[in-house]
């Protein structure tokens, strides 16, 4: 491998700092020459396990040969036409399969967009456009994107909020059920029955969005006598559900969308992340009646859908059938949290693990305190492993929690390796 010596991490560092926004953060002080699989090697020559997978995005893992090979093909053929101008065959195939993933016992129609806050900043717009309502609930913690809407939604003020409002009206927050933290799914359903009392009429709701498992939040699982609760409001008033799936989609938590594991369907999921194995694709899957209620022109976008991540999307969920992905991130949720339970042991300070298939964390507290989040311990344990060679990310409310989001595609070796230097890195970190 060559390596050019002006290329090295320090030097690139200093270049992105003089030419890139402030805001634009970076996890680690690390600049990427090569990937493959769940493996990266920096521009110094340096190896990296990669347990991030690009924020949950490469769950087919990096350069997936089927993937590369779909996108390589379609790049001969078309690369942009914009489908409200001239359409393509694609799109439609990969909003048939979407709709034939989805689950629900009635028909399904898919729009394709670009990014997951599109996504979500468009079911909204669908779900206002259906009831002719206004409002908006979501959940604390929860995280939909950075648009001006989407973090309207999003329930955590630091970093993603702070200096970027007013955000949008009509949008309002109920507690997400957190048995860890003391909040019930009877406190959590009743905070909503709150809102409607002092802040908004249920008559005057379009949709609750709630994530199957909380990203940025935590990795917090919604429980599924919370989602009947909710469902259950739902049907009383006439309100849309919609599964807000960017992170937990395309396989992550053992099926393809992990609302498959609620007791009720969704009116509407949105979808981006590791749809298209790293190519820039989103989407909304809904209800055919909900989805058709904006008119003609009222949804889409000049690169929505585009010919080259629609190839990758069809390629990926060929790799899930093909490889039986699905049953490989659920053998591999159990296999993380069976070693991380048993690191538990050794270390005090890993006050819960937990996990639904391969969507998987540990939350840090001091001494085992539940009262004491450590998020300061979080971030120097991050820190060190990628000093040895593993790239993690945090996330949660308190900065207390370490999540995995390893390539379904990684070898159980692979797992055991980065599960040894996370245990090397508490322990040089005590």
């Amino acid at each position: 491998m060559q390596h050019d010596r002006h290329f090295t991490n320090a030097a690139l560092l200093a270049r992105r700092h003089a030419a890139v926004a402030r805001g634009v953060g970076q996890a680690h002080e690390i600049f990427v020459q090569k990937a493959l699989n769940a493996e990266l090697w920096d521009v110094e020559g340096r190896r990296y396990i990669d347990f991030a997978g690009g924020i949950a995005v490469l769950n087919t893992g990096h350069l997936h040969a089927g993937v590369i090979a779909a996108v390589k093909a379609q790049l001969d053929l078309y690369t942009h036409t914009c489908f409200q101008v001239v359409a393509y065959e694609p799109y439609v195939e990969v909003a048939e399969r979407l709709n034939t993933l989805a689950p629900g016992a009635f028909a399904k129609k898919t729009l394709l967009l670009t990014t997951g806050a599109e996504a979500v900043e468009n079911a909204v717009k669908i779900a206002r456009a259906h009831t002719g309502r206004p409002g908006v609930i979501a959940f604390t913690g929860g995280y939909h994107g950075r648009t001006n809407m989407t973090l309207g939604l999003t329930g955590k003020v630091a970093p993603y909020k702070i200096g970027f409002g007013p955000f949008p009206g009509e949008v309002y927050h109920a507690l997400f059920p957190n048995a860890l933290h003391g909040i019930s799914v009877e406190q959590a359903l009743h905070s909503v029955e709150l809102l409607f009392k002092n802040d908004i009429e249920p008559e005057r709701v379009a949709a609750f969005i709630v994530e199957p498992v909380q990203g940025e939040g935590g990795f917090y699982i919604a429980p599924g006598e919370f989602i009947s609760g909710l469902k259950a409001l739902a049907d009383r008033y006439g309100i849309l559900l919609i599964a807000d799936e960017v992170q937990t989609g395309a396989g992550r938590t053992g099926t393809w969308f992990a609302c498959e594991q609620w007791p009720v369907a969704p009116d509407l999921i949105t979808t981006a992340k590791s749809l298209a194995g790293g190519f820039p694709l989103a989407g909304v899957v809904g209800r055919a009646e909900v989805m058709d209620a904006p008119a003609p022109g009222g949804l889409g976008g000049t690169y929505a859908g585009s010919p080259v991540a629609c190839a990758a999307a069809l390629a990926v969920i060929d790799a899930f059938e093909k490889e039986s992905l699905l049953a490989r991130s659920q053998d591999m949720g159990a296999l993380l949290v069976r070693a991380l339970k048993d690191m538990a042991t050794k270390v005090p300070a890993i006050g819960d693990v937990r996990g639904l298939g391969a969507m998987v964390a540990i939350e840090l507290f001091e001494g085992g305190d539940l009262q004491r989040p450590d998020a300061a311990l979080t971030k120097k344990v991050v820190a060190e492993a990628a000093r040895r060679g593993l790239i993690l990310l945090s996330c949660g409310t308190n900065g207390n929690v370490i999540r995995i989001l390893v390539p379904l595609t990684a070898s159980n070796a692979l797992l055991g390796e980065g599960l040894a230097i996370l245990a090397d890195s508490f322990a040089a970190v005590a």
